[in-house]
């Protein structure tokens, strides 16, 4: 798994920004589209703005969600929100190119099928996503797959519901379609990650990030971050 590392938050989302949007054009040039997923954070919201200053085949871009919590549209704590915020009008991609997860739904369980039906139309059967884009927590989750949560044992769905975190269940990408994806980026700034940025990368099963696969993958971290990792 190749680490590349910068000297701070924003230098590292903008360098991962042209990285995605280099791997759009090559996806682009050879299958005609590409299907990217988001997760949440400050950093990587940086990074969905200096996107929009990069060469970007728009048009044949599609943006999914990672995860997302269980509440109320328009939220703060919502990742759609700064999703479109970021990406919406500091880019020429038009909303209907975002996919929302359908956390508003009374029926999660069915909303999470829902999802994945529509991952399968955009990316394929089964859904092959050509960018995953990943954050990693203090505790070693990724996405919404958190240490003790049941999800972290689901192996015949691409989408599924958490258990509470952090006060919010989630809807998550899981551990399947994640692995199938062509290219894995993982976003990691913050000296509070430096512990669990060294687990990653020996890929210690223990913590949920662990689990991701790292032949596909690439990590983007500032020096905060790397302080743990062998020079």
């Amino acid at each position: 798994m190749k680490i590349e590392v910068f000297s701070d938050d924003e230098s590292t989302a903008r360098a991962a920004a042209k990285f995605i949007a280099a791997e759009a054009r090559a996806a682009v040039a050879s299958r005609g589209q590409f299907v990217m997923a988001v997760s949440g954070g400050r950093t990587p919201w940086i990074m969905l703005r200096a996107l929009g200053n990069e060469e970007v085949p728009w048009a044949h871009i599609h943006v999914v969600q990672v995860d997302e919590r269980v509440a109320p549209g328009g939220r703060p704590d919502r990742n759609l929100t700064h999703i479109r915020e970021n990406l919406v009008g500091h880019s020429p991609i038009r909303p209907e190119q975002i996919h929302a997860m359908p956390v508003e739904s009374p029926d999660l369980e069915g909303a999470a099928k829902q999802y994945a039906s529509a991952l399968g139309e955009i990316a394929g059967s089964p859904p092959t996503l050509d960018l995953v884009h990943l954050g990693l927590g203090p505790d070693g989750h990724t996405a919404s797959l958190v240490p003790g949560d049941p999800v972290l044992n689901v192996t015949d769905l691409d989408v599924a519901v958490t258990g509470v975190y952090q006060g919010r269940r989630r809807m998550t990408l899981t551990y399947p379609i994640i692995n199938r994806a062509r290219r894995i980026l993982w976003l990691v700034t913050g000296n509070e990650k430096a512990g669990m940025l060294l687990r990653l990368r020996q890929g210690d099963p223990s913590i949920p990030a662990g689990r991701i696969r790292q032949d596909q993958a690439v990590i983007f971290a500032d020096r905060e971050a790397a302080g743990n990792l062998a020079a």
